[in-house]
């Protein structure tokens, strides 16, 4: 969370797996009850239901503001960076992304999603909260987790976001964005979990529970027979070759370019391919693209201040 003028900017990634804000990672699942639940750890009340967040899948949406739970988890969001400051009221800023080729025809619509309340009263794990929501400012995913060192990028980069629900890839000339030169594609962690579920379902018979699934894409293992393992890398490997296919239907020469990977999805290139790590560079903090939202709404609400003097 920065500061300026008396607002609060705070960064938030609205991901498919898992929401992020500049110092915080959680879960994307939530629930809404009409009556309060028997366990309430992780509840935010808001407008008379009851939330209890973590629990569930959050499906994929190409449009995030057609239901009522983006909306819900960025409360969320917001009390977690104010209760780490010891706040309970602020006048916020939320500086969001969405997908690169899509910022343009959903920013206005997603805008307002976020901002449909100026005033909002709501309680998140026992704690009253209540703030105005002064402003909300959109930019393209990806690009925000390599803004703060973008100048010091040379020569012809591709930017590579793989999330859990899309993969965002943006050439980069110098650390300069290319704007005919950006693709989104369904194609994130998930799509590689459902993969895997399906080939262990079908090679062996046996349902896989999706926690190891993950740990494996996370870590390259886990505490499971080898021979179950040897599946789940196989088809992890085939994943990351069709990765590797799809970034070079967009032009991309490992020879001539380096390759720069962000979000969750950069496991899955370091466990489960042989490209070599001298022209690749990750991006290893998942709380990378919040951050930069805040970075980029800073400067340009300072470029504004000082242009309205």
């Amino acid at each position: 969370m920065k500061s300026f003028n008396n607002l609060k900017i705070i960064g938030i990634d609205h991901g498919y797996g898992n929401m992020k804000t500049a110092n915080h990672c959680f879960p994307t699942g939530i629930t809404g009850y009409d009556a309060e639940p028997l366990f309430t750890k992780d509840m935010l009340v808001y407008d008379g239901r009851y939330y209890l967040v973590g629990e569930g899948h959050k499906e994929f949406l190409a449009e995030k503001h057609t239901d009522n739970e983006y909306y819900c988890l960025t409360l969320v969001a917001i009390a977690k960076e104010l209760k780490a400051e010891g706040l309970t009221e602020a006048d916020v800023v939320i500086a969001a992304g969405l997908p690169l080729t899509w910022t343009s025809g959903q920013k206005k619509a997603f805008a307002d999603y976020l901002k449909q309340n100026e005033t909002v009263v709501f309680t998140y794990q026992d704690i009253d909260y209540h703030i105005r929501i002064a402003d909300v400012k959109i930019y393209p995913q990806g690009y925000s987790a390599v803004a703060p060192f973008a100048s010091s990028l040379k020569g012809l980069c591709l930017l590579a976001d793989i999330g859990n629900g899309t993969m965002n890839t943006l050439y980069l000339v110098n650390g300069r964005p290319q704007n005919g030169q950006m693709f989104t594609e369904k194609f994130g962690t998930y799509q590689c979990t459902l993969a895997i579920r399906e080939g262990f379902m079908r090679q062996t018979r046996r349902e896989l529970n999706d926690y190891i699934i993950d740990e494996v894409l996370r870590t390259g293992s886990a505490d499971i027979p080898q021979e179950d393992l040897d599946i789940i890398t196989r088809i992890a490997e085939e994943y990351v070759a069709d990765i590797f296919r799809r970034l070079r239907e967009h032009g991309y020469d490992e020879n001539t370019m380096r390759l720069i990977v962000t979000g969750g999805g950069g496991c899955l290139i370091k466990h489960f391919s042989s490209l070599s790590s001298e022209r690749v560079q990750f991006v290893a903090d998942i709380c990378a693209a919040a951050k930069g939202y805040e970075y980029i709404a800073e400067i340009k609400m300072k470029a504004e201040h000082k242009n309205g003097e």
